[in-house]
């Protein structure tokens, strides 16, 4: 006999405890001055900086202010350190504003209407920044700002990405990439140098293989250095002994696919000595590496770790893990003791939290890969929630997720899949969904379900499936083209790939040419591909959810395939958030939605 979901009298965490359980944290940087970081709490949205100086933290944003920037619609790089204390972008007007460590109001330092501003750094009393104009079009370059000047350091290529400077002032780098290619398939590593008279030379190009590059650092002698998949994985590549050469690495990812600027997954020390953060089997793992490949592990207890700073005395990082949520530690580079300065508060009891289990199964003539979450308490096998997360060149990861953990409380198993075409397994993993998608990755959520009833975790009719944005279209894949799902749920979810193309921004303009093909040359293929074309296969409810001011997936797009099922007599809703972009971010809409959510699938076990 299967298990069946537990009522809401008998399970306690509710949807307003998993929301606000979401608190996180990015972005730290540290100084003489201590430690900064950007928080994220839903209970209000807003994201401000923290500072955390002699075993205290305070917020030094004050209300009215939310540090976010929108550029390439994902944002990232939102502050630095820099004049006489920090420099961020107001999420509001997207501008850059200057803020003393005393708590005074904050005083923009730009006033460009229809700019937005991202990846800021700090050098020679200016604010270097990846600056985008909409005008005609959107068109993006790297500036150099103050109250008064405006110099544009590079210009020409399409999108740019984390401008750093070297610590002598003498050399500028980059990361650039023209249309069609993405930031994780196609870029270039560019720099620029000082000439006698102190004015920068010609840009000039260091590496642009058949390779993706992001994070760009200099060492403390001027030497360069970025992570490059040209070997297979994201690794670090430098200047060594006059050469352009990989340094001694994990054959693993060092990061994650950049859809945001200001990313911090590896730190240089000295010639081929770095830390870092990597992969291994989809868990992360911290260490120092020196310069003959050996490393020196840190904080084993965490399976991820993010936005990693260091000084002379410790290691820093947003750190996860199974039993506990984001948190920022520090971490003694003397002894290895980890401290927690902020977040990690306990969310349910340990025995309560239903721990990942890894996952490594068979889809057709391929593997794929994820995390299984039991269902808690589950004597049989239990109904199943596939999560599909978005990108899809994403990834998911096997930390405390308080959702999941609403989901297994009430009797339902879960299964986070990293689907072929996710980060944090390579190369060749992430290129497998190249005009592959609404295919490869549908093949293996279906396969995760019968993987799972096969080791009779999981009841296979009682399977349902849900995601977000390029999850949202996987799961409405699923539904048309394959009998597996009882039920669905689309976040903001893509229903029409064309219609998306048309309307979506710049950043991913080209995207769907890659993951589908070219509208007009492969129509054919993209006809079969549209769950809006085929909603007369579904045949099973459908709910959907959608914030009326996302710019990625427009709304029209949700309302056109909500009317369609209806027309055909599918059991469907739709819940519309007003204020709400591409991803929700205010606490009563995200408990909402996960309540709504959870009762729907009730009322489809029920019928």
């Amino acid at each position: 006999m299967s298990a069946t979901p537990v009522s809401s009298s008998v399970a306690d965490f509710s949807a307003a405890q998993a929301v606000a359980a979401g608190t996180d944290f990015a972005e730290l940087k540290v100084s003489a001055e201590g430690l900064f970081w950007n928080e994220f709490r839903p209970a209000d949205g807003a994201c401000r900086i923290w500072h955390w100086r002699d075993q205290q933290a305070r917020c030094l944003t004050p209300d009215g202010f939310s540090v976010r920037s929108r550029v390439y619609e994902y944002g990232g790089g939102s502050f630095c350190l820099g004049g006489d204390g920090l420099l961020f972008v107001n999420e509001k007007d997207q501008q850059v504003y200057t803020q003393s460590l005393a708590g005074t109001a904050p005083r923009a330092l730009t006033a460009e209407a229809d700019c937005r501003y991202g990846d800021v750094q700090w050098h020679d009393g200016k604010v270097l920044a990846v600056e985008e104009r909409h005008a005609e079009g959107v068109e993006h370059r790297l500036v150099a700002l103050d109250e008064t000047t405006r110099d544009v350091l590079a210009e020409g290529a399409d999108f740019y990405a984390a401008p750093t400077v070297s610590a002598d002032g003498q050399r500028l780098a980059w990361v650039e990439w023209d249309r069609p290619a993405q930031p994780w398939t196609l870029t270039r590593l560019m720099c620029r140098e000082r000439d006698a008279n102190g004015d920068w030379g010609a840009a000039h190009c260091i590496a642009a293989a058949d390779e993706s590059l992001q994070q760009p650092r200099f060492d403390t002698e001027g030497r360069l250095y970025c992570l490059s998949d040209r070997n297979g994985f994201w690794q670090p590549w430098g200047e060594i002994n006059g050469h352009w050469q990989a340094l001694p690495a994990e054959p693993a990812d060092h990061a994650a696919a950049p859809w945001q600027l200001g990313t911090s997954t590896w730190l240089p020390i000295s010639q081929q000595r770095y830390l870092a953060t990597w992969f291994e089997g989809g868990i992360g793992q911290l260490g120092v590496h020196n310069e003959h490949g050996r490393m020196e592990r840190f904080a084993s207890a965490y399976t991820r770790f993010r936005n990693l700073a260091m000084d002379a005395e410790h290691l820093y990082a947003v750190a996860a893990s199974p039993i506990s949520p984001p948190a920022v530690i520090a971490i003694s580079r003397a002894n290895h003791e980890v401290s927690v300065l902020a977040g990690g508060a306990e969310v349910l009891p340990a025995h309560q939290i239903s721990l990942p289990q890894s996952i490594h199964y068979a889809s057709g003539d391929a593997f794929a890969h994820g995390f299984f979450y039991p269902a808690t308490g589950s004597k049989g096998p239990s109904p199943v929630l596939i999560f599909i997360h978005g990108g899809p060149t994403s990834a998911c990861y096997p930390v405390l997720d308080p959702r999941i953990q609403y989901w297994t409380q009430r009797g339902f198993a879960v299964a986070d899949l990293n689907y072929r075409g996710s980060t944090g397994f390579g190369r060749a993993y992430r290129q497998a969904l190249h005009l592959r998608w609404g295919e490869s990755d549908v093949q293996d959520a279906c396969a995760a379900v019968e993987h799972l009833a096969g080791l009779g975790l999981v009841d296979p009719d009682k399977a349902f499936i849900r995601g977000g944005s390029a999850g949202g279209y996987t799961t409405l894949c699923a539904l048309a083209f394959h009998d597996v799902f009882r039920a669905g749920a689309s976040l903001y979810g893509v229903s029409d790939p064309v219609a998306l193309g048309r309307a979506t921004h710049k950043f991913e303009g080209d995207y769907l040419d890659w993951l589908i093909g070219d509208p007009q040359q492969d129509a054919e293929r993209y006809r079969q591909r549209t769950p809006l074309l085929h909603a007369a296969q579904i045949k099973v409810p459908v709910i959907f959810f959608q914030g009326e001011l996302d710019a990625v997936v427009v709304p029209e797009q949700t309302r056109s395939m909500l009317k369609a099922l209806q027309a055909n007599g599918i059991e469907a809703e739709g819940h519309f958030y007003a204020g709400e972009r591409h991803g929700f971010r205010k606490a009563e809409n995200l408990a909402h939605a996960l309540e709504q959510e959870w009762k729907f699938y009730c009322r489809v076990l029920e019928s």
